[in-house]
């Protein structure tokens, strides 16, 4: 079911209208605590299935909100979810960058199969159009479907050039989703334009858009051209084409009526996902709320500034819970909150420099993004996939903290059989049933799980084995200040004594070290469901 067409300009108009006095950054207002048990909830309104709401945050670190240890800023309504849900606090995405991640969580399966890795801005779609994916899985159970946000798993078939100024297609429709409401891929790339379904909104054909990433096109100034036009300095990667004030990844021509404005991503794309729940509350839906926060450009409204006390990147972690907070209300608001299962949780971990210059290293104090661990985006190391994740069903789960292991790529299996539906052996292959796991802190998850970074690691309960790489990482080290994890010798930590990473001890363990390597390379090796 689509929801009804909504005037863009009426969102951005109530996103620059809204007063600072009506933004109160406050928590959920406390659900009841239920028996952790199977039988028919009693709430406001059910239907037969719950809705499913993802709330899938970039580049949010293990450290970044205040149940997890935040410091400097405060996420009353992340907490407020995690207060009255499950904390689980070994759980992973299934890689340390943002593609690969998307990939996985939305097919079930592992990004390495696809050769997935971050994409430009005019890629083609990742997800092949006849494979299986979470939403079109829900489908079949009747559920309405839609992704609000973040996309940058690519659109359009790459046999021709996307046309921007037509039917953007194959894309979110193609591959399972009722209706979507997307920045085509992530905020530092063009085109920097709203799509909603297949077509770029507001798009003028008296000024057509055309998008490059190997040269430029148009006269628009540029970053490296006009660093003087620029609100912060960017890198050489990131200073192509000027919009608001800041360069981007890739020149992008025309289209200056389509052009989104970065600090109304938080009103417009809560909006379009509330428009969604009110059009579909009659029956199941699953939302898929992207969020662009906290990832680069870091330009929270200005109703967020000084929310906390870490610049534009603590700011916009405020922005960030805020949203949540809203859609959370909205839930609420129509009857929907205790019959709906909601997973908070992040496509990687934290990263503070990248590609642009927010003094978000300078200003952080003594918050810690990624925790007690290691590493960051991008790295081999704890802090790349170990993300905060937080499930709230009021319904059926009863609050606690959960120490389990948990990967996200397990998402597609147990949200199948919630919902009843059997997965072919060719279907979300590296996807197991922890449903339990999900709704029981006190069952136990997975024994094993990949993390995926620019090599492949192996973690068990207790330890953690990162395979040798050759690739040559000094950029992570060198421009994000991460260490990268990659190594050309294998890596073996117990984690029980070693949290942090920091003894390697793979000489004392060859045995473990044979073991685990011929384990990634038959998991590798998989073609069908265990």
């Amino acid at each position: 079911m689509f929801v009804k067409k909504k005037s863009i300009k009426n969102i951005l108009a109530l996103s620059i209208t809204l007063s600072l006095s009506s933004v109160i950054l406050t928590g959920c207002n406390k659900t009841a605590e239920t028996e952790n048990e199977v039988s028919e909830p009693n709430i406001v309104k059910t239907n037969d299935k719950p809705n499913i709401v993802i709330f899938y945050v970039d580049d949010l670190g293990y450290g970044d909100v205040g149940s997890y240890g935040a410091k400097g800023v405060e996420t009353p309504n992340v907490d407020e979810l995690a207060k009255n849900g499950i904390r689980f606090t070994d759980a992973h995405s299934s890689a340390a960058t943002c593609t690969p991640s998307r990939y996985s969580l939305l097919t079930g399966e592992y990004a390495f199969r696809q050769h997935a890795s971050v994409l430009k801005g005019d890629a083609a779609l990742i997800i092949p159009t006849d494979k299986p994916t979470l939403p079109s899985m829900l489908k079949k159970a009747g559920y309405s479907t839609a992704v609000v946000g973040k996309w940058h798993l690519g659109l359009g078939d790459g046999k021709s050039p996307i046309d921007w100024n037509g039917k953007v297609s194959p894309g979110p429709l193609e591959i399972g989703f009722d209706y979507s409401f997307l920045m085509p891929a992530t905020g530092d790339r063009v085109p920097s334009v709203y799509l909603e379904n297949h077509n770029v909104l507001n798009i003028s054909q008296d000024d057509p858009i055309e998008v490059s990433y190997e040269h430029k096109v148009g006269i628009r100034p540029t970053g490296t051209e006009n660093p003087e036009l620029l609100r912060q300095a960017a890198d050489p990667q990131h200073s192509n084409t000027i919009i608001n004030g800041i360069s981007r990844i890739g020149w992008m021509k025309g289209g200056v009526s389509a052009e989104w404005k970065d600090e109304d991503f938080y009103k417009v794309f809560t909006n379009m996902a509330n428009f969604f729940i009110e059009d579909n509350k009659e029956n199941p839906f699953f939302l898929f709320f992207s969020f662009h926060d906290i990832h680069v450009p870091r330009l929270p409204n200005d109703i967020f500034k000084g929310k906390s006390t870490m610049g534009v990147r603590g700011d916009a972690i405020a922005q960030m819970d805020w949203i949540t907070g809203e859609v959370v209300n909205k839930l609420k608001a129509e009857g929907l909150l205790d019959n709906t299962l909601i997973i908070f949780t992040s496509d990687n971990g934290p990263v503070l420099t990248d590609g642009y210059d927010d003094e978000a290293m300078e200003k952080l104090g003594d918050h810690k993004p990624g925790g007690d661990f290691k590493g960051g985006k991008y790295s081999a190391y704890e802090a790349g996939t170990r993300v905060p994740t937080i499930v709230h069903y009021p319904a059926k789960v009863k609050a606690g903290t959960s120490n389990t292991l948990m990967s996200q790529i397990d998402i597609y299996a147990s949200l199948a059989k919630l919902v009843n539906i059997d997965l072919n052996k060719d279907e979300a292959i590296d996807s197991k049933n922890v449903l339990g796991a999900w709704l029981d802190a006190s069952i136990e998850g997975r024994t094993e799980l990949i993390e995926e970074s620019y090599t492949l690691s192996l973690r068990t309960k207790e330890w953690k084995y990162i395979s040798p790489s050759s690739v040559k990482a000094e950029w992570i080290t060198n421009m994000k200040n991460i260490e990268s994890g990659l190594s050309p010798i294998p890596q073996l930590f117990n984690l029980a004594e070693d949290k942090s990473e920091q003894n390697n001890i793979a000489l004392q363990h060859k045995a473990d070290v044979a073991k685990y390597q011929q384990r990634i390379d038959e998991i590798k090796a998989q073609t069908h469901r265990n």
